[in-house]
């Protein structure tokens, strides 16, 4: 997919993108090219796909959240609105950097044990003028903060991942997720005794018509009340 491709699908998905929306995610690729010959953050057989494996992947969880009708959708899209996002595990900023373009008024923090990725995560916000991220080199655990949401792609299945961030998110965990999903939910909320309607799953390709996401999910879980 090149970027005239991708722009139609964002402009299709979200009509009210900005130009200077569409502007930033279009030094995407340059911007990560170069920092991929320094630092390997993304496959480099993958570079080609950067705006569909990646961007758009990212993306997913704000179709997903407008697709859903939800009320925390609405909410951050106002300008005042105060909503924080972790995006745990980020590596070079996926999909925080993406969300954060698209969100411009909500604060996002990308957090990495890895300092050589958030190197790179926090080359690439600054190359885009994303003035809402912060990029931190941390555990989870050691943050200390309480967010609204948390955000991730696939770095630990859903059993090792959701007690890193117990306790530390006031609405919902958005997981990007692959594989044998319904196992994983099952074995989540036995161990960590969820009710019912905890745990609910969006297919990606409902929205991306593309065989690479085939098996790709939105998973959502809810905070505990």
């Amino acid at each position: 997919m090149n970027f005239n491709d991708f722009k139609n699908t964002v402009r299709e998905a979200f009509p009210e993108v900005s130009g200077k929306q569409l502007e930033q995610f279009g030094m995407m690729e340059e911007v990560y090219r170069d920092w991929n010959a320094k630092i390997n953050v993304i496959s480099r057989k993958d570079l080609d796909g950067i705006y569909s494996h990646h961007v758009l992947h990212s993306l997913a969880i704000a179709r997903y959240l407008r697709e859903r009708k939800l009320t925390e959708y609405s909410e951050m899209t106002l300008p005042d609105n105060g909503l924080k996002v972790l995006d745990l595990g980020t590596g070079g900023g996926f999909p925080g950097i993406p969300l954060a373009v698209m969100f411009p008024e909500v604060r996002f923090v990308l957090c990495d044990s890895i300092r050589k990725k958030t190197i790179v995560a926090e080359a690439v916000a600054k190359h885009l003028g994303l003035e809402n991220v912060e990029v931190v080199n941390a555990r989870a655990e050691s943050l200390g903060i309480r967010f609204d949401y948390v955000v991730s792609r696939a770095v630990a299945s859903l059993t090792d991942f959701y007690p890193w961030v117990r306790g530390c998110f006031g609405r919902s965990v958005l997981y990007l997720k692959g594989g044998d999903i319904a196992e994983e939910i099952a074995k989540l909320m036995g161990k960590e005794r969820m009710p019912a309607g905890s745990v609910s799953t969006w297919k990606v390709d409902s929205w991306l018509d593309d065989e690479y996401f085939a098996g790709k999910f939105v998973v959502d879980i809810a905070a505990r009340r």
